[in-house]
């Protein structure tokens, strides 16, 4: 058997992997070291990050600088600079390290997987955090839940309950499903949803909390994934819209979207990763989006003004 966990890398201090970072640090400083380089190393390195308030001073290490592998590497930036952090991580990753991806969309496994071997990789999403970013500043009310695993887990694997131990003594709520290909295709419908109908209206989660038209956009949205997910050999149905209502009426009111956060900020979107993989899978597959093509073509839009300042 294995050790326990005891070395993270995060690459990413975005919502996510700060919050992450906050929790690991709490467990353990020695144990949580952020991997970044240039101004954004040279930022978390005199900043640090403040999470709800309190502010941790979390060692950050040029790719060049990591001497030895970790433990456990969590990826947590864009989708626009996943490429780049793939190759920062490089000497993070030895023979026995797992990679777990919390980033939004259904391909970043893959990715990685590709350069590191899919055997380093598990799955893995996050439901349900209402963080809200504003520089090195972290704010969340509810850390949601992380759902991880191998592709399949009717039987945990050695490497699935070594993160699941680490993660519980971490004290981050989580939960390995018994598909976690069907849980990803649950997350990128819900992001195709409420983050690009969120960016559009320009509406934090309360809108969706009371308003029908809302839901009705953000639910034709979903739908397409839903037929999109059927021509890959995924089950989604309109109850995993449902149950998506369930997490969405529990959320913040006044919380944001990711993608509402970025257009706000002036920072690039990941509408390529929403809309734009609709759209691909919709001309592979020969199934119409008409909803997620409108919603590509106004999040740009969204994208050009902010960059264009007021």
């Amino acid at each position: 058997m294995k050790p326990p966990i005891k070395s993270v890398y995060i690459i990413g201090a975005g919502a996510v992997g700060a919050a992450y970072a906050g929790l690991l640090f709490e467990m353990d400083k020695n144990n949580v070291a952020f991997i970044a380089a240039g101004e954004r190393g040279e930022r978390l390195r005199n900043q640090g990050v403040i999470v709800n308030g309190r502010h941790y001073p979390i060692p950050v290490f040029h790719p060049k600088e990591i001497s030895s592998p970790a433990d456990l590497v969590i990826v947590a930036v864009k989708h626009h600079h996943l490429d780049q952090a793939i190759g920062e991580m490089r000497k993070a990753v030895g023979d026995e390290t797992t990679i777990i991806s919390v980033m939004n969309g259904i391909d970043s496994e893959e990715r990685i997987g590709s350069v590191y071997g899919m055997e380093k990789v598990l799955y893995a999403i996050n439901v349900g955090i209402d963080a809200l970013r504003e520089g090195n500043r972290v704010t969340y009310r509810s850390q949601g839940k992380l759902l991880f695993g191998e592709a399949r887990n009717p039987v945990w694997t050695e490497r699935v309950r070594r993160v699941k131990e680490f993660i519980d003594r971490v004290g981050i709520v989580c939960e390995v499903p018994d598909d976690m290909i069907r849980t990803l295709w649950w997350k990128f419908m819900i992001n195709v949803g409420i983050n690009q109908v969120s960016a559009v209206l320009g509406g934090s989660y309360s809108v969706f909390q009371t308003s029908s038209r809302a839901r009705e956009l953000m639910a034709s949205a979903m739908q397409e994934v839903i037929q999109l997910a059927a021509e890959a050999g995924v089950h989604l149905t309109d109850e995993d819209v449902g149950n998506w209502y369930a997490v969405l009426d529990s959320l913040n009111p006044s919380g944001k979207t990711s993608m509402l956060q970025d257009v706000e900020a002036g920072r690039k979107t990941e509408v390529e990763m929403f809309a734009g993989k609709v759209i691909e899978l919709g001309r592979r597959y020969g199934v119409p989006t008409p909803v997620n093509e409108r919603l590509f073509e106004e999040i740009r839009r969204l994208e050009g003004s902010s960059r264009r300042g007021p």
